[in-house]
């Protein structure tokens, strides 16, 4: 599915939609108005509804939006902003649930021609909002690092390389739009919201003002506990990410980095460092011209390439770190005995403090030599020395270190009976801090840590549980819902 598939597709539909509505109900007031009305309410429900399926997507998204924020409002003479960006991050599944069930009911209530005047609002709004997250992501590609993006004088040419968060997340994972594509359909979106905002008076509207309204209200409940659901309780039933149940990790991130090493330069873009003329030139005729752009006046810019022939994914970003910060990515995909894979984005905890204890060290101190028929032999006594060790303790969340103790562990020591073993890969946290909350869930196999992001692709739980199997995810379970190890031995283990 591309977004030419879907506008296609929508714009189909908005069409049998209008007609039902002109020449059986003749409902409309004018073609236009209830055409846009139609394909901006299916294209709501749509990109609502796939975000429905996985809120917590959206939270993450947002988690990234709220942070570059924060980090951008704090160097400006808006610094006093700075701190709102933290407290909305902390609410940020209530803040995507909220603006998921929002847009979705409003493209219903646009297809209903509920309250005109005040959908055409509340469109507007939204598409501005969608519009300024959009833009920000698209235009912080001309931000060098270092430079804050008020910083204007200091933009450079467009690098996607250089955008802070890279994609808006419109379609979540079902669809993913370049920010530049984006941004330039929500543009286009503010065509039909000043129109409706102008003339809701020729919306079209169906059913009577009392039965309109009901049906809002009822899926506004049922659409809220459909997405809190998926949030907190459940895995999303349609998994639109790389890392779903049956998928070959190592033989795709393979394809992909074999496909990422064969793209070829298909021309150069160089900037004159004095007068700040670009030029580009084609991959050939840069190679037989370049020295008549020599380093000292011209900077390479820009490198355009051929498009990989296996896209890239977050396949490609899966890195393990073992406890002593080793790369164990090839053990970890080339186990070829079933595993437990547990994944933590985040341990939750509020606050630390230090702790000394006292460490008891022997000490194995010489007493004497003796020299018996030429050999020397050396008495020792050991002595025992107590020393005061300053650590970390942290305050765990108690709720938190529950779904350990009362679900992972035991899970894990069933499976350890049957011979499979298991690792946790745990994200943002150093190795003081894995080693304290080892100890406080009793924690007792390999601990690993990998980037936080990736984790929370690879499952929507925290913590999240794989079976794995030779880079193969057998299958992943919400740590509410998993099942005894007896039964996952029944299903898998052969």
């Amino acid at each position: 599915m591309n977004l030419t598939t879907l506008v296609v597709t929508i714009g189909a539909i908005a069409f049998i939609l209008t007609l039902a509505i002109g020449v059986f109900y003749r409902k409309q007031k004018s073609w236009l108005i209830t055409f846009l009305q139609n394909f901006t309410g299916v294209l709501f429900i749509i990109s609502g509804y796939v975000k429905a399926i996985d809120p917590l997507g959206t939270a993450y998204k947002m988690e990234q939006y709220f942070a570059e924020f924060e980090y951008t409002f704090s160097e400006t003479a808006f610094s006093f902003l700075a701190p709102l960006f933290p407290w909305l991050s902390s609410l940020s599944v209530g803040f995507a649930i909220f603006m998921i069930v929002f847009e979705i009911v409003l493209g219903i209530m646009l297809l209903l021609g509920s309250r005109p005047k005040l959908t055409a609002w509340a469109f507007l709004l939204l598409v501005v909002f969608f519009t300024f997250l959009t833009g920000f992501t698209f235009l912080t590609g001309y931000v060098p690092q270092g430079v804050n993006f008020f910083q204007f004088g200091q933009w450079s040419s467009y690098d996607p390389l250089q955008m802070k968060v890279t994609d808006c997340g419109c379609f979540g994972d079902f669809l993913k739009l370049e920010p530049r594509v984006s941004f330039y359909k929500d543009l286009a979106l503010l065509v039909p919201a000043l129109i409706f905002v102008f003339r809701h008076r020729d919306m079209h509207q169906l059913f009577t003002a009392s039965v309109r309204t009901i049906i809002i209200l009822i899926l506004t409940l049922g659409l809220t506990i459909y997405s809190v659901n998926n949030a907190y309780w459940h895995l999303p039933h349609i998994d639109f990410r790389p890392f779903k149940k049956g998928v070959d990790i190592r033989a795709q991130k393979q394809l992909e980095e074999e496909a990422e090493a064969s793209r070829e330069v298909i021309s150069y873009t160089l900037k004159n460092k004095l007068t700040g003329t670009f030029v580009e030139l084609p991959y050939q005729q840069y190679l037989n011209e370049y020295k008549s752009y020599p380093k000292t006046d011209w900077e390479v810019v820009e490198t355009k390439m051929t498009e990989p022939e296996v896209p890239e994914s977050k396949i490609s970003d899966f890195v393990i770190y073992g406890p002593n910060d080793d790369d164990v990515t090839e053990q970890i995909l080339t186990n070829s005995q079933p595993f437990v894979f547990i994944v933590c984005h985040k341990l939750y905890q509020h606050g630390s403090h230090s702790e000394t204890i006292a460490v008891t060290d022997s000490i194995r101190i010489p007493t004497d030599t003796l020299l018996v028929d030429g050999d020397t032999t050396i008495n020792y006594r050991t002595e025992t020395r107590t020393r005061d060790v300053t650590q970390m303790r942290y305050d765990w969340d108690e709720a938190y270190v529950r779904r350990f103790k009362d679900i992972v562990v035991p899970f894990s020591q069933a499976a350890d009976k049957e011979g499979i073993k298991s690792v946790i890969v745990i994200g943002g946290a150093d190795r003081e801090m894995i080693l304290d909350f080892k100890r406080a869930t009793g924690i007792e196999f390999t601990a690993c840590s990998a980037d936080d992001i990736l984790l929370k692709t690879i499952v929507r739980s925290n913590p999240g549980i794989l079976l794995m199997e030779d880079g193969k995810i057998l299958d992943k379970w919400h740590y509410r819902h998993l099942p005894s190890f007896e039964e996952v031995k029944m299903n898998y283990i052969k």
